[in-house]
């Protein structure tokens, strides 16, 4: 039986984070920012078991199917972490770039079973301790334990021991005189390969193309420090943190990739196409936000992607039932504007959330459309594999619930030095020069974490030209 111990007063997410930060395999599943998407928070270390593919992560989860717990936030034990963009890409045989020394050095996929979970909804400002007794949870003598209730009463103890212990101090990650991040692209050379894509376009080989520059900077200091800055400067409602394979992550991604309601099993997509910094001023903010909702370019951006998205839910949903409630909403984040549709479709009988995730994965809003096209022209032009960015960061409950963000906005640290991406859609309208200017848009809260505010990033020993 399931165990949920509530949490009064409900503990700070962060500190809570910190306070467990020594344990294996920390995971930090952060909904930071204000409003309806960011109700839920979950926090889980020391696994039961690891998984370097989905395939084992389903089997792993096969004999732990619960009941969910009502009045409980959906993540409730089992499955979650990441798979990396290049491991959707060996999916559909397109050729890995070639990594260079800058590349992490982190496997495709790294999910774990979670046998608990601290959770919390905000929006009752409320948190439970959620312990499954699974078998193979170690921590507090757990894993000798019979049945399954003293499994999850001792391994809730063995929690609560921890949360109560002084949480170590967390150096700030800024280096005395931090030297600015460097890019893999000149932006005369993005350009030439936005110019190129066009050329694929004309041809008609796609419709649109996502595509990205890595920017490579060294890190003194804690990366728990580092997603700290980030999370303040940048509140996200799919935040994440991550301790895996010798190497964390930090993401403050606002894009939801996939969900699934477990009661209703409606998937839930929300995919984000259309971009623009924020003004300075309100009234420019104002007229940039408007300026993104007029554009016909971001509009039919948008649309090719929800329709591929309707092709990839409509995959493993019930016929007729795949929906588009939402076209075209804006949503405002502090240093981008974004334009976001909403698809949905109830999940066919016999289907699971592995197959919902593998049906569409990678999303379709980091790749282009045809998808497969577009990730062969990645694969040719971007200068490196994409690793954990552009892949999917989340769950998949005990309760067979799921929810997984599209990590954007998001950096990997390891070895004393921090890697990210930052990309823009390529249609036959795009001006080059305009398209590198939104990834650095789009890197800008990134860059400000790493060095210090306006400092911009250095390509291939040049410096770029202000955004």
């Amino acid at each position: 039986m399931t165990l949920a111990l509530p949490l009064v007063p409900a503990p700070d997410p962060f500190g809570t984070c910190v306070r467990l930060s020594g344990l294996p395999h920390l995971l930090f599943l952060d909904s930071s920012a204000q409003g309806t998407l960011s109700r839920f928070s979950f926090l889980a270390a020391d696994p039961v078991a690891l998984a370097r593919t989905p395939e084992a992560a389903r089997e792993l989860l096969r004999g732990e199917r619960r009941a969910p717990l009502p009045g409980l936030p959906p993540f409730q034990g089992g499955i979650a972490g990441y798979l990396g963009y290049d491991w959707g890409a060996e999916l559909e045989r397109v050729a890995r770039p070639l990594a260079d020394r800058f590349t992490p050095r982190i496997p495709d996929v790294a999910l774990a079973l979670y046998d608990w979970v601290i959770a919390w909804d905000h929006l009752e400002d409320k948190a439970w301790l959620i312990s499954t007794g699974m078998m193979g949870g170690g921590g507090g003598g757990a894993a000798g334990r019979g049945s399954t209730d003293e499994r999850a009463r001792v391994r809730a103890a063995w929690v609560r021991e921890r949360l109560t212990a002084p949480a170590p101090a967390i150096p700030d990650p800024l280096a005395p005189r931090p030297a600015p991040p460097e890019s893999n692209f000149a932006s005369t050379e993005f350009e030439a390969a936005v110019a190129r894509i066009r050329e694929y376009i004309a041809a008609g080989d796609v419709y649109q193309v996502n595509l990205s520059q890595r920017f490579h900077a060294p890190l003194s200091g804690s990366p728990l420090a580092l997603y700290r800055r980030l999370r303040t400067r940048n509140p996200a409602p799919f935040g994440a943190y991550l301790e895996f394979a010798g190497a964390a992550i930090t993401s403050i991604s606002p894009e939801r990739f996939l969900r699934l309601d477990a009661t209703t099993r409606v998937a839930e997509a929300r995919p984000i196409k259309g971009t623009r910094p924020r003004g300075a001023a309100p009234a420019g903010d104002s007229a940039l936000a408007r300026e993104l909702l007029e554009s016909e370019k971001d509009r039919a951006e948008n649309v090719m992607i929800v329709d591929l998205l309707r092709n990839d839910l409509g995959k493993v949903c019930r016929p007729g039932s795949v929906r588009v409630p939402t076209l075209f909403a804006l949503e405002s984040h502090p240093t981008v504007h974004h334009l976001v549709s909403t698809v949905t479709g109830v999940l066919a009988d016999g289907a699971d959330a592995f197959d919902l995730l593998l049906a569409a994965f990678p999303g379709g809003s980091v790749t282009g459309a045809p998808k497969i096209r577009a990730m062969q022209i990645i694969a040719e032009l971007e200068r490196g594999p994409r690793g954990v960015y552009c892949g999917a960061i989340g769950y998949v409950s005990t309760t067979g619930a799921m929810d997984f963000n599209i990590p954007i906005r998001t950096m990997v640290v390891q070895g004393g030095a921090a890697s990210f991406h930052a990309g823009a859609g390529i249609v036959w309208d795009s001006e080059p020069a305009a398209e590198y200017r939104e990834t650095l848009a789009k890197a800008q809260t990134l860059i400000e974490a790493l060095t210090s505010p306006r400092r911009m990033p250095r390509t291939r020993g040049r410096a770029h030209p202000r955004a």
